[in-house]
């Protein structure tokens, strides 16, 4: 019998792996991927990713890992290590499967696992978001999604600097 910590740890998976699961979960629905940092998980993460998960069949997450976190937010980031992300996003029910990438970009992912869908944040434009062209050359789409208002990770940052709830 698996225990759910097993289960959890299932979600994790290589790009190799997450390439064969995405085509095998195809034949069943739309393939939704969507990438980030993740490093402070918090209500408007869970909106965003339930919200994500909502457009198709299956949810695939590209986790930015350590060093690429500090190669674009400086040095001081992340706060939270990546095995400890990696644990705390394929906790999430309606997450099926998240992969660790290096680069600054998750093109290399969006090329491989060739999603149905391509999701990111509101702040984003269609023209912004990496892998776009490749999503809507293969017949996909790509989604903008709203943000939760006040829900932001640099905000808690600065909350959290200045000792306020």
């Amino acid at each position: 019998m698996n225990s759910h910590l097993q289960l959890i740890q299932n979600k994790i998976v290589t790009l190799t792996e997450a390439v064969s699961l995405s085509l095998e979960w195809k034949k069943n629905g739309d393939v939704v991927f969507t990438n980030g940092c993740f490093d402070i998980l918090h209500s408007g993460h869970l909106h965003y990713l339930s919200s994500a998960a909502d457009l198709g069949h299956k949810l695939i997450i590209g986790l930015n890992s350590d060093n690429s976190i500090a190669n674009l937010k400086g040095k001081n980031r992340p706060f939270i290590k990546e095995s400890d992300r990696l644990l705390m996003l394929a906790s999430l029910a309606f997450v099926d499967a998240v992969v660790l990438f290096e680069q600054d970009t998750p093109i290399q992912l969006i090329e491989s696992i060739s999603p149905d869908i391509l999701v990111k944040g509101g702040d984003y434009t269609e023209e912004n978001i990496v892998g776009h062209q490749i999503v809507k050359k293969n017949g996909g789409k790509v989604i903008s999604l709203q943000f939760l208002e006040g829900y932001s990770t640099t905000n808690f940052i600065e909350k959290i600097k200045h000792g306020k709830n």
